[in-house]
């Protein structure tokens, strides 16, 4: 028996996934894509921008900023604490503004 495996054979197998599907199926997945795609750089602009607005209201009361939910966001600083040199340099503070966290 030859094992020997082709040069294209895991294209063809796509190729052959993709072909099980009916043709109507194949045409309202590329006409879902379609009208999707102009707006996915909206969409994760928009998602960006409430995750900092949430990120501002969880470190609001280090920062200085009255907060009156400071107390139920308090238990998820340690979870979002990875993610705050990224927010913090994209909010355009160079440096840390926190004495106690060093992340720069």
């Amino acid at each position: 028996m030859n094992n020997k495996i082709k040069k294209n054979e895991p294209l063809e197998a796509a190729k052959n996934v993709e072909n099980t599907l009916p043709w109507w199926q194949r045409f309202v997945t590329g006409l879902n894509e379609f009208y999707h795609a102009p707006y996915r750089q909206t969409m994760a602009r928009a998602a960006r921008d409430e995750e900092d607005f949430f990120m501002l209201l969880m470190f609001a009361e280090s920062l200085g900023i009255d907060n009156p939910a400071s107390f139920y966001t308090l238990e998820l600083q340690p979870l979002f604490l990875e993610n705050f040199h990224e927010w913090h340099t994209r909010m355009g503070m160079d440096k840390c503004p926190f004495d106690h966290v060093g992340c720069c």
